[in-house]
Protein backbone atom coordinates (compact mmCIF):
# COMPACT_ATOMS: atom_id res chain seq x y z
CA UNK A 1 0.00 0.00 0.00
CA UNK A 2 3.00 2.52 0.94
CA UNK A 3 4.56 2.15 -2.49
CA UNK A 4 1.31 2.55 -4.11
CA UNK A 5 0.95 6.40 -2.24
CA UNK A 6 4.50 7.18 -2.76
CA UNK A 7 3.74 8.32 -6.63
CA UNK A 8 2.04 12.28 -6.14
CA UNK A 9 -0.07 11.23 -8.89
CA UNK A 10 -1.60 8.33 -7.04
CA UNK A 11 -1.71 10.54 -3.86
CA UNK A 12 -3.24 13.31 -5.39
CA UNK A 13 -5.44 10.75 -6.70
CA UNK A 14 -6.69 8.79 -3.24
CA UNK A 15 -7.10 12.61 -1.93
CA UNK A 16 -9.60 13.41 -4.57
CA UNK A 17 -11.27 10.32 -4.26
CA UNK A 18 -11.70 10.43 -0.38
CA UNK A 19 -14.38 13.32 -1.24
CA UNK A 20 -16.66 10.09 -3.00
CA UNK A 21 -16.67 8.28 -6.48
CA UNK A 22 -15.17 9.88 -9.46
CA UNK A 23 -15.32 9.36 -13.23
CA UNK A 24 -12.15 8.75 -14.50
CA UNK A 25 -12.58 11.84 -16.95
CA UNK A 26 -13.02 14.05 -13.79
CA UNK A 27 -9.92 12.92 -12.62
CA UNK A 28 -8.10 13.38 -15.91
CA UNK A 29 -9.60 16.93 -15.81
CA UNK A 30 -8.30 17.89 -12.61
CA UNK A 31 -4.87 16.15 -12.99
CA UNK A 32 -4.67 17.49 -16.43
CA UNK A 33 -2.94 14.29 -17.71
CA UNK A 34 -3.57 12.19 -20.72
CA UNK A 35 -6.57 9.83 -19.86
CA UNK A 36 -4.29 6.60 -20.59
CA UNK A 37 -1.70 7.82 -17.58
CA UNK A 38 -4.61 8.21 -15.36
CA UNK A 39 -5.67 5.01 -16.08
CA UNK A 40 -2.60 3.13 -15.38
CA UNK A 41 -2.24 5.10 -11.84
CA UNK A 42 -5.97 4.08 -11.07
CA UNK A 43 -5.09 0.26 -12.21
CA UNK A 44 -2.10 0.33 -9.82
CA UNK A 45 -4.32 1.75 -7.01
CA UNK A 46 -6.70 -1.07 -7.60
CA UNK A 47 -4.26 -3.62 -7.72
CA UNK A 48 -2.97 -2.42 -4.22
CA UNK A 49 -6.40 -2.87 -3.15
CA UNK A 50 -6.86 1.15 -2.06
CA UNK A 51 -9.76 2.00 -4.80
CA UNK A 52 -12.37 -0.43 -6.61
CA UNK A 53 -13.94 0.37 -10.10
CA UNK A 54 -17.59 -0.04 -10.79
CA UNK A 55 -18.36 0.27 -14.80
CA UNK A 56 -21.20 2.04 -16.14
CA UNK A 57 -21.50 1.90 -20.15
CA UNK A 58 -18.21 2.85 -21.48
CA UNK A 59 -17.48 4.92 -18.26
CA UNK A 60 -15.41 3.65 -14.99
CA UNK A 61 -15.80 5.36 -11.51
CA UNK A 62 -13.72 4.61 -9.14
CA UNK A 63 -13.78 4.86 -4.68
CA UNK A 64 -11.95 4.22 -2.04
CA UNK A 65 -12.41 0.50 -1.00
CA UNK A 66 -14.12 -0.35 2.24
CA UNK A 67 -10.90 -0.86 4.66
CA UNK A 68 -10.55 -4.74 4.97
CA UNK A 69 -7.56 -4.24 8.72
CA UNK A 70 -7.83 -2.07 10.91
CA UNK A 71 -4.17 -1.11 9.64
CA UNK A 72 -6.05 -0.10 6.06
CA UNK A 73 -8.80 1.46 8.24
CA UNK A 74 -6.16 4.00 9.84
CA UNK A 75 -4.18 4.27 6.83
CA UNK A 76 -7.08 5.91 4.77
CA UNK A 77 -8.00 8.10 8.09
CA UNK A 78 -4.48 9.65 7.98
CA UNK A 79 -4.30 10.06 4.69
CA UNK A 80 -8.03 12.26 4.84
CA UNK A 81 -6.42 13.94 7.65
CA UNK A 82 -2.77 14.89 6.73
CA UNK A 83 -3.15 15.67 3.11
CA UNK A 84 -5.27 18.79 4.28
CA UNK A 85 -2.47 21.03 4.49
CA UNK A 86 -0.64 20.31 1.08
CA UNK A 87 -1.22 23.21 -1.44
CA UNK A 88 -0.95 20.55 -4.37
CA UNK A 89 -3.88 18.44 -2.35
CA UNK A 90 -6.16 21.77 -1.59
CA UNK A 91 -6.02 22.99 -5.28
CA UNK A 92 -7.42 19.61 -6.82
CA UNK A 93 -10.13 19.55 -4.16
CA UNK A 94 -11.00 23.05 -5.24
CA UNK A 95 -10.91 21.96 -8.75
CA UNK A 96 -13.43 19.27 -8.18
CA UNK A 97 -16.58 21.49 -7.75
CA UNK A 98 -15.81 23.19 -11.17
CA UNK A 99 -16.10 19.88 -13.32
CA UNK A 100 -19.11 19.47 -15.14
CA UNK A 101 -21.65 17.36 -13.20
CA UNK A 102 -22.56 14.11 -15.23
CA UNK A 103 -19.97 15.04 -17.70
CA UNK A 104 -20.08 11.21 -18.89
CA UNK A 105 -23.12 9.95 -17.55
Amino acid sequence: MFRALADRTRLRIMHMLGGGELCVCDIVDVLKVPQPTASRHLAYLRRAGLVVCRKQGLWCYYRWTSPKTAFHEKLLESLACCCQDVPQLSRDSRRLPTCKPDCCR
